[in-house]
């Protein structure tokens, strides 16, 4: 049952239909939550990789944002793919605007196949553009890697970096931890310290969209009113429930399930 709530996602389209709006959108419609878009690039991929991406002119990017800000009373909004220095500078000029509304980070810089979503120039414009404006920001491991110009590799790496940049951005960190080898724990650092959200790891399901999806469900838990934390907590079970509950599309090939229940 959809409340009265609206969340906006702010992305890439991934044809595959595993991650980007698509796994944006079914994750509110999923978590109760009326779901809007604004779509930042049009991709061709697959679980095999991007083959193709094509950025939308940013001055069509804004009138998006606008249309949908204006004539839906949006409670969260959630960030993925941005691509460009351009594109990040519309939103954040419009965003700037609507700082009442909690503004949830995943800054998406390569695909899990490895194919590059951002370019170069653009992830300065991310960290000093958009970063300021947000609630939350999501990195994965290889993320947080290129913020912070070293090497991570196990739980206590993690804590470490999640607080290195929440001291460094001063904006709540959530440190994605699902390519460590042997766990599958996220660690959250804010102005309430260090919390982690551990649960089982989940094997056998290709795990393509779960970054987007955590972050989505989030914002989801947000605009519902939850807290950050309980956010956090609402979003971790939801993923979990999804991977455990995922869908059997071909033998041997396990994927997310966006409606577990």
């Amino acid at each position: 049952m959809i409340e009265n709530c609206a969340a906006l996602t702010i992305a890439g389209s991934d044809s595959g239909g595993g991650a980007g709006i698509q796994a944006d959108l079914k994750t509110f419609s999923a978590l109760g939550v009326f779901g809007t878009s604004v779509i930042t690039a049009i991709t061709a991929q697959n679980l095999s990789g991007v083959f193709a991406v094509q950025a939308i002119d940013p001055a069509v990017v804004q009138k998006q944002l606008q249309a949908v800000l204006e004539g839906f009373p949006i409670k969260a909004i959630k960030t993925g793919m941005l691509l460009s220095a351009e594109i990040i500078e519309v939103i954040a000029q419009t965003l700037f605007n609507y700082n009442e509304i909690p503004l949830v980070i995943d800054p998406v810089f390569a695909a899990t196949s490895g194919s590059k979503l951002i370019r170069d120039d653009a992830v300065w414009h991310l960290q000093e553009k958009l970063f300021p404006l947000a609630v939350l920001v999501t990195p994965n491991i290889p993320e947080a890697e290129i913020l912070l110009g070293e090497k991570l590799e196990n739980r206590c790496d993690l804590e470490q970096a999640a607080k290195k940049l929440f001291e460094r951005f001063n904006v709540p960190v959530l440190m994605k931890g699902g390519h460590l080898p042997d766990l599958a724990v996220d660690i959250l650092v804010d102005a309430g310290g260090l919390e982690p959200f551990a649960s089982e790891l989940i094997r056998g399901v290709n795990n393509h969209g779960s970054g987007c999806t955590l972050a989505s469900a989030i914002a989801a838990a947000l605009a519902k009113g939850e807290s950050l934390r309980q956010a956090v907590k609402t979003a971790k079970t939801y993923i979990t429930e999804a991977l455990k509950n995922s869908l059997l599309l071909a033998p041997g090939l396990r994927v997310i399930n966006h409606f577990p229940q």
